[in-house]
């Protein structure tokens, strides 16, 4: 069960930030759809941690990048694009002050926490773009630490997944939303898959905070899905994150 979530609203220079899509996000749109999702995750029981926005960093507001946290534990990574490392010092020390353990990811390991997914003790690291295989090995030895054990999923071949979570989604109960082109490994395939629906790929980057499912506004067929499994799903607009590269998970840690 999760209790808190760190977040951190765009910034005026939000539009700078790293992107592979087109068009311009409008930052008034995308502040209101950050209220929202803030106001959502406070609906289903979470305190926030509300950090300021950082102008000298205009992808800061996607904080999950930032920091893996695993029970009294947080990994602070080590981002694949230059232009983000300095994110992590606030981060760090938001976190400092609530965790026993602070771990970081050291060069030449590069780590962002949208390449993490959590299933229960299990962690899957997809190696990308911007997470190598030195900093999932780092990664993996925090978490082996800790009682968790980590297999990785090589992502660099799937040319429209930034990061893992790009295309996959834990929902509990041993069973993942996925996109085709994940490739699914020995133990991925050990658990239930759900195939997004094709035209709706961008939806598997869902959430699930307690007992509800936040899933991205605009994507029927999805979340028609999931509430024919059972899971009670909230909507939350993300259309002005999507145009620089983010969803649902980029932006809280969850803990």
């Amino acid at each position: 069960m999760f209790t808190q979530a760190l977040v951190r609203p765009p910034g005026v220079n939000f539009a700078d930030g790293l992107t592979s899509a087109a068009g311009q996000p409008d930052l008034q749109r995308a502040l209101e759809q950050h209220q929202q999702y803030c106001q959502v995750l406070r609906r289903c029981g979470l305190d926030l941690v509300c950090l300021p926005a950082d102008e000298r960093y205009p992808d800061g507001t996607f904080v999950e990048d930032t920091a893996v946290i695993v029970g009294d534990a947080a990994v602070i990574t080590h981002p694949g694009a230059p232009s983000r490392r300095g994110e992590t010092r606030t981060i760090a020390a938001a976190l400092r002050e609530r965790y026993l353990h602070l771990h970081e990811i050291e060069p030449p390991g590069t780590v962002d926490g949208g390449d993490v997914c959590q299933a229960d003790n299990h962690f899957f690291i997809g190696v990308s773009n911007r997470t190598n295989e030195a900093g999932a090995a780092q990664l993996a030895a925090c978490l082996g630490g800790h009682g968790h054990t980590s297999s990785v999923i090589d992502i660099r071949g799937c040319s429209s997944l930034l990061h893992l979570k790009s295309g996959i989604a834990y929902l509990g109960e041993r069973r993942f939303v996925v996109v085709p082109e994940v490739p699914v490994t020995a133990e991925l395939a050990g658990y239930e898959l759900l195939p997004a629906p094709a035209g709706e790929e961008y939806a598997a980057n869902c959430i699930r905070v307690n007992d509800v499912v936040l899933v991205a506004a605009g994507y029927p067929r999805f979340r028609s899905l999931l509430q024919q499994k059972g899971y009670e799903t909230i909507a939350v607009d993300t259309s002005e994150f999507r145009k620089m590269d983010g969803g649902l998970s980029c932006l809280s840690l969850r803990f």
